[in-house]
């Protein structure tokens, strides 16, 4: 069994066997195969939900409502973030209490820093190479928010879960 430990919240559900260097009342537990890949699953399908949010609001916005590029995307961030918050809760840190102020707080902060990365390397994308599809920059940008986003939630917004 691994060393590395994972949110209680995040297996599915049922305590795990207990890591030796962990107190068994303690939020964590030990990452098991299954753990490991619910954990994961949910943040790649949570990410996916707010993803294909992101897209379809940024292509109908730019394609259909006439909007620039860069005003679509601000838009399209925006509806994305509430897509992730509600479905990286569920899914990836399987939360079941309400959400409380502090939490959302810390997601706010977590997500808004994540979305102006996410469009600060967009935004260069396009800049730097005219030629390229704002969907294409869309992409390369939202990989590398990926990472930052998926360590603000697990060590910061929902470390106690």
């Amino acid at each position: 069994m691994s060393d590395e430990q994972i949110p209680r919240d995040a297996t599915s559900g049922a305590h795990q066997a207990a890591n030796p260097h962990t107190a068994p009342d303690s939020d964590m537990v030990a990452a098991t195969p299954r753990s490991v890949v619910r954990h994961g699953g949910g943040f790649l399908i949570s990410g996916l939900i707010a993803f294909s949010v992101d897209a379809v609001v940024l292509l109908q916005l730019t394609r259909f409502a006439g909007l620039d590029p860069f005003s679509a995307r601000l838009i399209a961030i925006a509806l994305a973030m509430v897509a992730g918050w509600l479905s990286h809760r569920r899914l990836t840190f399987n939360v079941t209490t309400p959400p409380t102020l502090g939490e959302f707080g810390r997601y706010a902060a977590v997500a808004w820093t994540a979305a102006a990365l996410n469009y600060a390397v967009y935004a260069a994308i396009l800049v730097v190479r005219d030629d390229v599809v704002p969907l294409v920059a869309m992409v390369a940008a939202t990989a590398v928010a990926m990472g930052f986003s998926y360590l603000g939630m697990r060590f910061g917004v929902f470390r106690h879960r």
